[in-house]
């Protein structure tokens, strides 16, 4: 089923290329490989700017770890992300498209931000997943390294449809055993646009004002950038047409729901085999 739906964040990279050009971005640092789509275009762009690529994900698609290794210029960090930041220093660029959850995504970011200050260097972060069906609900592929007090109910067996905020039981989208989604969307400290906004809310200052972008398409992509940056003003002026654009949104909604009607008739086939 996941085959059938456009999910990797290298879909953007009509958007996040000429941002990176824009930005002089010589050095990357991305939370998050998976299959490593979108890994391999920034390898190649810090390799043909004379930077490095550090990967962080402890559980990487296989070939993955292999790929990095043979690469002088790119480093694979086998570990958690909030555990490797404990260990990183700033980077002319950022992605994130870890773990999908409040807990993690909120301090991701403040460890990053962190970084970007200490060194005074200016933040430029790409996210993944801020969209439906990430935004207000929290997704766990290790429930187990989320605090308690941040956890939410979940299940790796319910699933999730656009018309409720309750997940169903063996229905809609679902992580078929590979992650859990919280059983209620909405409310405090749930959900991936939730934690972007939180931490907007703490950092963006009159003495170092944010600016953010938020584009409706491929489960959503957030750009989180320093106003204060001599190539601000370009990067805001080329994505502002994307920004919360209202076709682009009705048509990722039509892509979703033509997506979770597949899933409903598979499931419905599967329930007339059995």
């Amino acid at each position: 089923m996941t085959d059938l739906l456009i999910h990797s964040m290298s879909e953007f990279s009509s958007l996040i290329m000429p941002c990176l050009d824009e930005a002089k971005v010589a050095s990357i640092s991305e939370i998050g490989s998976e299959f490593g789509g979108m890994s391999r275009t920034l390898a190649d762009h810090c390799e043909a700017n004379g930077g490095t690529l550090t990967c962080i994900d402890p559980e990487p698609a296989e070939g993955f770890a292999g790929w990095a290794g043979a690469l002088s210029h790119v480093e694979h960090r086998a570990m958690p992300s909030l555990e490797a930041l404990q260990h990183c220093t700033a980077a002319d660029a950022w992605f994130v498209d870890g773990d999908h959850n409040y807990y993690t995504v909120l301090h991701e970011l403040t460890s990053i931000d962190a970084l970007q200050k200490q060194a005074d260097r200016p933040l430029l972060a790409f996210l993944h997943d801020v969209s439906w069906p990430c935004a207000r609900r929290d997704f766990y592929y290790a429930p187990d390294r989320i605090p308690q007090e941040w956890r939410h109910p979940h299940s790796y067996e319910a699933g999730v449809r656009l018309d409720t905020d309750k997940a169903v039981p063996g229905r809609g989208l679902r992580g078929m055993g590979h992650f859990a989604v919280a059983l209620h969307s909405g409310g405090e400290r749930n959900g991936v646009l939730s934690a972007v906004e939180d931490f907007l809310a703490q950092a963006d200052t009159e003495e170092r004002p944010l600016y953010y972008v938020h584009v409706p398409a491929v489960l959503g992509l957030g750009i989180i950038f320093d106003a204060s940056a001599d190539w601000s003003r370009a990067l805001a002026e080329f994505l502002l047409p994307y920004h919360g654009n209202p076709l682009i949104a009705r048509l990722e909604e039509n892509r979703l729901r033509n997506y979770l009607e597949v899933i409903d008739w598979q499931d419905r086939d599967n329930d007339r085999r059995s």
